[in-house]
């Protein structure tokens, strides 16, 4: 797991924005086939965007899209990492943009104490921003989640324009993570063409607009030009169920937007959630250590096209249109996926399951045992002689922050 990637050509120091939308399955998207209307900003971004049409998220709470997107590790049982103990001082896509001189922040409209999300992010290279951090003077509409998501996204352009004006060489890098898209299903009136609070189209339509926004005032700022904009989800809308995983639901947009610098097509291969991280630093051309689970699609054999799709205790893993399901209990079904139906598969195949139990198994272990560490962070003290980290000695002297 542990590898050094190494680009052919220098890398490409531009700003990132990556935008997780709360709750935008890709069933809302016309340009998934969905036909009222409700995204001609996002289908808009489709056509002009390095546009990835079949990635699926990990799971269906937010904690583990940020999860996923941040850390590159597949979903382990029950809760995300972002809310358990030990979780601070890891390797992830922000310690990577630290460590090559990048400001790295994560913003969020609501208040980060819930699910632990600027605990975590502040304990692993990000700055946090929240509702505490946006003046009430500038803030139009709120409901119980946050701010509505034109105000959070203009606020963070602000963060922003602080950013490059006090170290103007300085590349930033930022996580935001929307509210709107949530019920009550609230947002300013007189900005779309469905009353707030009417349910989770308008919430849709609403997000789409905020975003169209967002791109609209990032155009007038100087650093725009050499700014790439990640937009995707942190998880579908309707990925709910027990036993059973609806892999379709599961399904969510990824647009990579940067018009001088990023092509647009379309491109169809399998992708996780977890294979955002690593596929953006390909695009940048970085060279770096990794430790991700996730792999760079762009510059990967399709033959390991993969998906994780999970749901608390049950764990799929998805390949090749065959879904691997993993239960408490060691118990283990195969399926075949056809459109929204998942069919038993008439025999299982050994390959596939030893294949999606040593991803899970992996991820599980280096987590638990200390091994998904961030080096850079840890006293040299903490490191055994060949400078790997042990993080179980570094608690045993140091104060671990349990939220």
């Amino acid at each position: 797991v542990e590898r050094t990637v190494a680009a052919r050509v220098p890398a490409r120091r531009l700003n990132v924005v990556l935008v997780s939308v709360e709750s935008l399955g890709a069933e809302f998207l016309g340009a998934y086939g969905d036909r009222r209307g409700l995204t001609p900003n996002l289908d808009a971004l489709a056509r002009e965007s390095l546009w990835f049409a079949n990635a699926y998220a990990t799971g269906n709470r937010t904690v583990r899209g940020l999860e996923a997107l941040s850390l590159s590790l597949p979903p382990t049982p029950g809760q995300s990492i972002v809310r358990r103990p030990n979780n601070d001082v890891l390797f992830s896509l922000g310690s990577v943009f630290e460590d090559n001189g990048y400001a790295a922040l994560f913003a969020y409209g609501g208040y980060g104490y819930f699910d632990n999300m600027n605990a975590f992010f502040d304990a692993n290279d990000y700055r946090s921003i929240d509702r505490r951090n946006i003046p009430s003077q500038d803030v139009g509409f709120e409901n119980v989640w946050g701010v509505a998501d034109e105000f959070l996204f203009a606020h963070v352009l602000k963060e922003i324009d602080h950013e490059k004006a006090a170290r103007p060489e300085r590349p930033v890098f930022v996580h935001v993570m929307t509210t709107s898209n949530h019920r009550p299903y609230t947002y300013p009136a007189g900005r779309i063409d469905i009353p707030s609070g009417s349910g989770r189209e308008g919430a849709v339509k609403y997000t789409d607009y905020a975003i169209g926004r967002l791109l609209e005032e990032a155009r007038t700022r100087s650093w725009f030009k050499d700014t790439v904009f990640v937009i995707t989800a942190d998880h579908g809308a309707h990925a709910r169920g027990t036993a059973q995983l609806p892999v379709d639901k599961y399904r969510i947009p990824v647009f990579v937007y940067a018009p001088l610098h990023v092509a647009a097509r379309r491109v169809d291969r399998l992708m996780s959630q977890i294979d955002v991280a690593p596929t953006l630093l390909g695009l940048l051309d970085f060279s770096y250590y990794t430790k991700f689970l996730g792999h760079d699609l762009l510059h990967t054999p399709p033959g390991e096209d993969r998906a994780f799709v999970a749901n608390y205790q049950t764990l799929g893993y998805l390949k090749d249109n065959r879904l691997l399901v993993l239960q408490p209990k060691r118990k283990v079904e195969q399926f075949r996926v056809e459109g929204e139906r998942l069919l038993p598969a008439r025999s299982a195949d050994p390959a596939l399951r030893r294949e999606g139990i040593a991803f899970y198994q992996v991820a599980s272990h280096v987590f638990r045992n200390g091994l998904y560490g961030d080096e850079e962070q840890i006293p040299p003290e903490a490191r055994d002689a060949s400078g790997v980290q042990r993080l179980a000695a570094h608690a045993a002297h140091s104060a671990y922050r349990v939220h």
